[in-house]
């Protein structure tokens, strides 16, 4: 059975979800409008995600959008939430090193208002760095989409075994180095499984199955609208439903009662 919490959810309050079985819901949010809106309708996590450069700006992948645009868009969603956790993403080339990532964090946090980073990759020394200094931190692994230029292609990742242990490795190691959370792109269901069974830490995936602690997906995706085509890992939750709020509501539901990802949504 769901818990009601009214009060603004801590990293404590998402961690015993996955402790009790309860499927974690999330969402990007990029203003103060649709953050408001999911909010209210429950979601747990709003991700403040650098999906922002192709969804909200108009680029072909996230690598031009700075630090100042995660800083404004993240400002802008934590003034109106009241209960969901916001996470903010780290953009490209702002945790090349333990010391720029602590600087980039310090100003998502700070002035942004955001309770959590994302960085992508076993950046194995920064969540390390970033820890220790007090900040929490969500590690990203499966597709990247900062390292589309080396990946050649927005394709699933681990399908092979040496390239699927790979990533077990690595969350482990995230998870050794203080990440509090780990979302996993793109992965086979069957490893995203496995990953989030054997880690202690909530495991959220998009495109990585039902077997993961939680799921995201990228609000526009949801809502069937931007400039690209909608992923096969998403689901038009408009369909059936009167409006956004009626959309969001019915993803967070679907979440919730394990009935979202369906196997037409995984790999």
């Amino acid at each position: 059975m769901n818990q009601v919490v009214d009060k603004p959810l801590s990293i404590n309050d998402i961690s015993a979800m996955k402790r009790r079985g309860e499927k974690i819901t999330c969402l990007t949010a990029y203003d103060a409008s649709f953050a408001a809106v999911i909010d209210k309708a429950g979601i747990d996590i709003l991700l403040v995600g650098d999906s922002l450069g192709m969804v909200v700006q108009g680029h072909s992948t996230t690598l031009p959008v700075t630090i100042e645009d995660m800083v404004y868009h993240t400002r802008c969603v934590s003034r109106v939430r009241k209960r969901a956790y916001i996470i903010a993403d780290m953009p490209f080339m702002t945790y090349s090193a333990p010391d720029l990532a602590a600087k980039s964090a310090a100003q998502l946090l700070q002035a942004g208002g955001a309770h959590m980073v994302k960085l992508e990759g076993a950046k194995i020394d920064c969540v390390r760095f970033l820890v220790d200094q007090g900040i929490p931190v969500c590690g990203h692994l499966g597709l990247l989409p900062q390292s589309i230029h080396q990946f050649g292609a927005y394709s699933v990742q681990g399908k092979e075994p040496q390239d699927a242990q790979k990533i077990r490795e690595d969350a482990q190691q995230l998870q050794q180095a203080g990440a509090s959370m780990l979302i996993l792109e793109c992965v086979p269901a069957t490893l995203a499984k496995e990953i989030s069974l054997e880690s202690s830490i909530p495991v959220i995936g998009i495109g990585a199955g039902v077997g993961c602690d939680g799921q995201v997906l990228v609000l526009y995706d949801l809502l069937n609208i931007g400039v690209g085509k909608r992923p096969r890992f998403s689901k038009n939750f408009m369909t059936g439903n009167n409006g956004v709020e009626e959309a969001i509501k019915a993803y967070h539901q679907a979440v919730k009662n394990v009935e979202f990802p369906g196997s037409e949504h995984s790999f």
